[in-house]
């Protein structure tokens, strides 16, 4: 019966160790671009207009997550940020329109290229 519960315990341990793993490899570290992309909630006008006014806050935000492009990106291109109406043609757009001096320009998010 010991043998049961300590093979059963070390499985758990196995499969909890393993999905920290995998969740912490992805492009936006521990969490998933769909839940970092409830952070853009300021940005979401101008991530549906480009002639929308982009708030400081959006700014900040998109500021913070552009210093990793490829979680900046997948944020962009994700299904999240798609839902609540964001075009990845109109956000992609934004680190430029918030005068972002380090932003990742050229970077390849997609089909699409930072501007």
């Amino acid at each position: 019966m010991k043998n049961i519960f300590l093979i059963t315990a070390l499985i758990c341990l196995v499969y909890i160790t393993g999905i920290g793993v995998v969740i912490g490899a992805g492009e936006c570290g521990r969490k998933s671009p769909d839940q970092e992309a409830f952070k853009l909630a300021p940005c979401a006008m101008a991530a549906q207009d480009e002639d929308a006014p982009v708030s400081d806050r959006c700014c900040s935000v998109i500021k913070q997550i552009g210093q990793n492009p490829s979680c900046l990106c997948a944020v962009m291109l994700s299904k999240t940020a798609q839902s609540t109406g964001a075009k990845p043609e109109v956000s992609i757009t934004i680190p430029k329109r918030c005068n972002i001096a380090d932003r990742p320009v050229g970077y390849k998010c997609g089909s699409y290229t930072l501007p």
